[in-house]
């Protein structure tokens, strides 16, 4: 199969910003007079948008004592101070788009982060390459692992989903894969294990960035 186009994750694929989210939100949860938790256990909880994020970290019981609209205020402030110190670019990422850059495939991101902050990490972050789109979640709109804003890129990119890689470091980015039709390659870098990638649809496993040229050049 020939690909023509590679759409990736952000957060645990393209850039570890674990330490920034896990920051930004212990912090709230101090602030708000509940307890924290361990950096591990935020490999968990992100990867579904700012709001599930909330809902699985501040106590259940609390949720209704608050405006989630609030909270999102709040978290999005905080946050704002912490990805600029805590993200990094994964080792290797630069040279797999330097590489994938030197072809004629075209690149793009699409996160469950919100449009702001992934359009921002990725121009600071990842400046020197060329994204046809840098797509993040904006209010109203379906969360991968709905297809929908895959797919909307693919109509960007003018590559057919079947000719088109998804890569991500979890179940819900190998199920977005498999519902837009797209080659799910699976990283093992990030935040989730490789059996959760293979049970939700992964068809390959990689375990660093530049064996994703192996699968573009089949």
């Amino acid at each position: 199969m020939r690909y023509d186009a590679v759409i990736f994750d952000l957060d645990g694929t393209l850039l570890n910003s674990l330490e920034g989210i896990a920051d930004a939100m212990n912090k709230l949860l101090r602030q708000l007079g509940y307890p924290t938790h361990p950096l591990e256990a935020y490999k968990y909880f992100v990867g579904e948008g700012i709001v599930q994020l909330l809902k699985l970290t501040v106590p259940v019981e609390k949720l209704n004592h608050h405006s989630m609209e609030q909270l999102v205020k709040e978290y999005r402030a905080i946050y704002e101070t912490t990805w600029p110190q805590k993200t990094v670019v994964y080792e290797g990422v630069p040279e797999m788009l330097d590489a994938l850059s030197a072809t004629k495939i075209k690149l793009a991101v699409l996160s469950n982060k919100s449009h702001e902050f992934a359009g921002r990490m990725a121009a600071a972050l990842l400046p020197r390459w060329k994204f046809e789109a840098v797509k993040g979640l904006r209010p109203g709109e379906p969360r991968k692992p709905d297809p929908a804003s895959a797919l909307q890129i693919a109509g960007i990119t003018g590559v057919d989903p079947a000719n088109t890689i998804f890569m991500g470091d979890s179940g819900v980015d190998m199920q977005t894969a498999s519902r837009a039709q797209m080659y799910g390659v699976g990283v093992l870098w990030g935040f989730r294990q490789a059996e959760e990638l293979l049970a939700n649809g992964a068809r390959q496993l990689i375990r660093r960035p530049m064996e994703l040229l192996k699968i573009v050049e089949v």
